[in-house]
Order: C-alpha cells, then sequence, then structure tokens
C-alpha cells in the first residue's frame, strides 16, 4: 500500500475518512473553499465524479482556509454549503492546512520536499490526479476547470 492510503483524514461530519478503500481508484485531491471566485468548480467536480465513479474515479474536497479565508464556515455550514448549492456528493474532508508550518500530513505528500510536484499550494481549487496505487500523477493549476480537457484525458489514461 502506498503512503497515500496509509493517510487518515476525517470528514465533514466527524467521522473516520481513512483513505485505504480509494487503493485501486484513481483520485482528484482538491483543496476547496465556499466563497472563492472559483467555487463554481463544485459543479464540475460534481458532474466528474458522477461521470466516472462508476469506472473507479472519486473526487476528495477538502476545505482549506488559508487563501483570503474564503472558507470561513463551520463544518456543518459547508456540507450544508455544497449540497445544496452545488448538489455534492463526493467525499469532502474537514478542514485542513495545505501550506506552512502546519501543513496536513497529506499535502505533505503531495507537494511537499521530494514529491513529484513540489511546492505550495497557489490557491483554491488546485488539483492533484492520484494513481490506482497512490502515485500522484499530476498537477493542475486552481484556473484549470473540471471540463478542461488536458484534465479529463489525465482521469481517462488513469483509468485505462
Amino acid at each position: 500500500m502506498s503512503a497515500f492510503h496509509d493517510l487518515n483524514l476525517r470528514a465533514l461530519d466527524g467521522q473516520e475518512l481513512p483513505l485505504a478503500p480509494l487503493k485501486g481508484q484513481v483520485v482528484l485531491v482538491v483543496n476547496v473553499a465556499s466563497k472563492c471566485g472559483l467555487t463554481p468548480q463544485y459543479a464540475g467536480l460534481e458532474k466528474l465524479y458522477q461521470q466516472y465513479r462508476d469506472r473507479g474515479f472519486s473526487v476528495l474536497g477538502l476545505p482549506c482556509n488559508q487563501f483570503a479565508g474564503q472558507e470561513p464556515g463551520s463544518e456543518e455550514e459547508i456540507r450544508e454549503f455544497c449540497e445544496l448549492n452545488y448538489g455534492v456528493s463526493f467525499p469532502l474532508g474537514s478542514k485542513l492546512e495545505v501550506n506552512g508550518p502546519g501543513r496536513h500530513p497529506l499535502y505533505r505528500l503531495l507537494a511537499g520536499e521530494g514529491a513529484e510536484f513540489p511546492g505550495d499550494i497557489t490557491w483554491n481549487f488546485e488539483k492533484f490526479l492520484v494513481g490506482q496505487d497512490g502515485r500522484v500523477l499530476a498537477r493542475f493549476s486552481p484556473r484549470t476547470l473540471p471540463e478542461d480537457p488536458a484534465l479529463i484525458q489525465a482521469i481517462e489514461k488513469a483509468l485505462g
């Protein structure tokens, strides 16, 4: 099992969110925020999830308040916002830090020293495509929309 699949997160509802059950799936990890100009990407992320989940694909949304305080809500407020406004049904983790000394271990793995695509997360909705084996296959800018052909091509290639 990869280091990615060894990690345990917490879901928005407070339950454990282990990544081990995602072994064998392709996962798009996205740091999300509810009050950002890029927030409408939630709709595209949900569409990707619906389109590819039966082929072993998942989106993992991870709220982060490190960029201009654009995710100020409680976990319950975030969950309600995502469900009511975008019909989000993919897994959402609890708020975490993606940069700095409090960087979550997942983001140390994705973007830290020695990572395949190292460097600080630049803004909300930065995307990492993780393969079935837990290896990071690609990193996409926050401005890369979920419907971007390059992102879709990478997902389809990873799914085989």
